[in-house]
């Protein structure tokens, strides 16, 4: 007998509106964050899909002026596609890099980070896959003002090979 927890709430039929449905297959989604599931109405017959997935706290984003954000992983994963453009850096090593700075930040179990604590972890995971990207992301991140800071930020990568 299954035990219907106080404020529960049932799924809804998107074709007629009923509320008593049953569950006709499972699946793991999106390489395992969410499940798919297919279901039956119990009072129209007809088939729908529903999602379920973990719900996460939101985390905000405190940028350099002190304004803040909620973290977006696109607009992580976008910056890094940008340095890594014409590079040998496949969308499986991003995903993978954007994945584990997402975990690190949500592991951290804080409500806010500020864009320089994100702007680091990119580099140190950049600098062990192409130091090239890595470079192109440091410079639009530290904004260097000049050759001098460009060439010292080289010079670092250099003397620690």
């Amino acid at each position: 007998m299954k035990k219907k927890m106080k404020g529960d709430k049932k799924m809804k039929c998107m074709y007629c509106g009923c509320t008593d449905s049953k569950v006709i297959d499972s699946r793991s989604a999106d390489e395992g964050s969410s499940i798919r599931r297919r279901r039956e109405c119990n009072g129209c017959g007809r088939r729908f899909t529903t999602y379920e997935t973990i719900e996460t706290t939101q985390i905000l984003v405190v940028k350099n002026g002190g304004n803040r954000q909620t973290f977006n992983p696109a607009k992580l994963k976008n910056g890094i596609i940008r340095a890594c453009e014409k590079r040998p850096v496949s969308m499986v090593k991003i995903d993978q890099i954007v994945e584990d700075i997402q975990k690190q930040i949500y592991n951290s179990l804080e409500q806010e980070i500020t864009s320089k604590q994100i702007g680091e972890m990119v580099m140190e995971r950049l600098k062990e896959v192409d130091e090239v990207a890595y470079i192109r992301f440091a410079s639009v991140y530290r904004q260097f003002k000049d050759i001098s800071t460009f060439m010292k930020e080289i010079e670092s990568l250099l003397s620690k090979n």
